[in-house]
């Protein structure tokens, strides 16, 4: 890949401005960017090349994408956009401050059931809806699960992964998703809402034990364990497990379709009941989930014994007399293999306390003799690109990067990672404020002459640099100026020109962008507009808006009458601007009143001139209290919507 990533202060649309790169998936990259239009920061995936130049993926892509923006659920990340610019296909979302759940885990390692019950009642929420609107997400991993600070969780990239699906194969490519993945989607099936339910009972699997039910040394061996093996049980890797819970967690595993969670309301069912009662159970387990490995080996090791099942379903050899030997040889015999059977009891004993300490001391022990601290090992940096380094989230949650050296080197590519402090495989105390790595970087092979090196779309302190360490005492003439299509900071141009020959004491111009230009407006007056009017007109001039009502009895309804910055101040554009609007005077419902009795109060004689009650007394009309009259900058703005308006 290029050392520069060329999609980083490039505008989209005219709207979505690329600030950096957050992550990287299997089909597309991810960015930080700015809406310039609403004023916020967003996420915007982009397609890779690869996926972008395939016309039937893209119109699928579209097709995908626009069905899961209809979504909207607090478990499930917002698509607010699906477009292209040019040659480039992306989607923008909702941008997430937080870790996924994967990193979470290798982090924490296991996590307690109840903390384990909170995530994935809010997964298989997240699941509800989408399925309730003919959406499977097909890729359900702790890699698509972000946690928030709150606690809570969202989940991405849903429907996206049906378009992954139809280009990859279970190659090493496919190892990081086929840890989850369902049977049927192992042996190339249909698949259904069912498939996400599978998928989730492997991350709860992994939450409560922090390891993955079926491991191997390729994404087919792998897949072929989903299809016919069974995995050990939660509970013998994490006592602490309650029943249910792990009852829960293999019904979401079955690997038959029919007996597995039919739906994620059934799921939710479940695990509803046991958030109330922790010590309900739900069903008996299907005795293979013990006993599969466990008979056939026993089948194959004492085939001319007969057998007997315990009560828990495991098989039971019973020894019988061989034919030709003597009652005193058989006791003989019987006593050899009590003491041979009290030896193993012992050393199983002695095996038992042994696995006891040394859970113990990793899950509790350790944790009462020093609770603050905890170990990680640093990675090896050395040889990666330092942009990938600094962009990766599992990396930038851990490690503080500061500012990297810059060196020549003959052995690695500029931009790749020469040497690190601390060094790759140290154990270091992780604590809150994250551990510090200093790193320095290749700037490429030295010059075999001194030549003008390509400086644009370098951030200009780099180019700095990197013209410093030419040893040729050059006159360096920095300079900035706005510009809207260059990333603040980065070279525009350069004189010499690249390539071009340099002398002892040279001038160099380096012309870096600025960013774009802060454009002042004059605050146009919206007092005394009709709120469409006012809205058309500061969208004219380029500025945000929101919008407030209130009653009030001077303005009519649906007229401007407070704007929060006043007429004529310089502001920039696209500020946000809060303008309140009139709904009319408050109509207040007056209090039923008794009528007097005919008796007591005789009726008034025709000639009498009955005088107004409070009710018919004349009240103004709205249409006849004058509105103040508009500025001169107000130009027609309230005679042209403001005529039909409704008092």
């Amino acid at each position: 890949m290029d050392y520069y990533d060329k999609y980083i202060g490039q505008m989209l649309d005219n709207r979505y401005e690329i600030l950096e790169r957050i992550g990287t998936g299997g089909m597309a990259v991810v960015y930080k960017a700015r809406c310039h239009r609403l004023n916020r920061l967003v996420a915007v995936k982009i397609l890779k090349e690869e996926f972008a130049d395939d016309a039937e993926f893209r119109r699928r892509f579209r097709t995908e994408s626009h069905a899961v923006a209809m979504l909207s659920h607090p478990n499930i990340v917002s698509v607010y956009d699906v477009s292209r610019s040019g040659s480039i296909e992306y989607i923008v979302m909702e941008l997430i401050e937080g870790i996924t759940l994967k990193q979470y885990i290798n982090r924490k390692g296991v996590l307690n059931w109840k903390e384990s019950l909170h995530f994935v009642t809010q997964i298989a929420k997240a699941l509800q809806h989408a399925h309730s609107r003919g959406i499977i997400h097909r890729d359900i991993k702790p890699h698509n699960i972000m946690i928030l600070k709150d606690g809570s969780v969202k989940v991405a990239d849903f429907g996206i992964a049906r378009l992954l699906s139809t280009q990859n194969t279970l190659t090493q490519e496919a190892l990081g998703s086929v840890h989850y993945i369902s049977p049927e989607q192992a042996k190339g099936g249909p698949v259904d809402a069912r498939t996400d339910i599978y998928s989730l009972g492997v991350v709860l699997y992994e939450m409560l034990t922090s390891r993955l039910p079926f491991v191997g040394d390729s994404a087919v061996s792998i897949a072929i364990q989903h299809i016919s093996a069974i995995p050990l049980m939660p509970r013998e890797i994490n006592p602490d497990i309650p029943a249910g819970l792990e009852e829960i967690t293999m019904h979401a595993m079955e690997p038959d379709l029919k007996k597995r969670y039919a739906s994620a309301d059934e799921m939710l069912h479940d695990l509803e009941e046991f958030r109330k009662n922790p010590a309900t159970t739900f069903r008996t387990i299907p005795a293979e989930h013990f006993t599969g490995p466990i008979i056939q080996d026993a089948m194959l090791m004492h085939q001319e014994e007969p057998v007997k099942r315990s009560e828990t379903g495991r098989i039971k050899p019973q020894k019988a007399m061989k034919p030709g030997m003597t009652t005193d040889e058989y006791r003989r015999s019987k006593r050899r293999a009590g003491r041979t059977s009290t030896l193993i009891g012992v050393f199983c004993i002695i095996l038992f306390l042994v696995l006891a300490l040394v859970f113990m001391w990793k899950y509790f022990l350790k944790d009462m003799l020093s609770p603050e601290e905890n170990f990680v090992t640093t990675p090896n940096f050395v040889g990666q690109y330092y942009d990938e380094v600094t962009t990766t989230r599992e990396y930038t949650a851990v490690y503080n990067f500061g500012e990297p050296n810059y060196e020549y080197s003959d052995k690695y590519l500029e931009g790749q990672v020469i040497r690190q402090t601390p060094p790759a495989n140290r154990q270091k105390t992780l604590t809150e404020d994250g551990i510090d790595v200093e790193l320095t970087v290749s700037l490429g092979k030295q010059p075999d002459e001194n030549t003008m090196p390509n400086l644009v779309n370098t951030d200009y302190r780099l180019a700095n640099i990197q013209l410093q360490n030419l040893g040729l005492n050059l006159d360096i003439q920095i300079d900035g100026e706005y510009n809207e299509d260059v990333t603040e900071l980065y070279v525009i141009r350069q004189m010499p020109e690249k390539g071009e020959k340099l002398s002892e004491g040279d001038t160099v111009y380096i012309i870096y962008s600025k960013g774009p230009e802060i454009t002042k407006i004059a605050m146009p007056t919206v007092v005394g507009y009709n709120v469409n009017a006012a809205i058309s007109r500061l969208e004219s001039y380029e500025l945000s808006y929101e919008v407030e009502y209130e009653y009030n009895e001077e303005y009519s309804a649906n007229t401007v009458i407070f704007q929060s910055v006043q007429p004529g101040d310089e502001i920039a554009a696209h500020t946000k601007v809060t303008i309140i609007v009139s709904k009319g005077p408050e109509i207040v419902t007056p209090s039923p009143s008794v009528s007097p009795s005919p008796s007591v109060s005789p009726s008034p004689s025709p000639s009498d001139e009955p005088s107004p009650s409070p009710s018919e007394e004349p009240s103004p009309s709205p249409t006849e209290e004058p509105a103040p009259s508009p500025t001169e900058d107000q130009e027609s703005g309230p005679s042209e919507e403001g005529e039909t308006e409704n008092p």
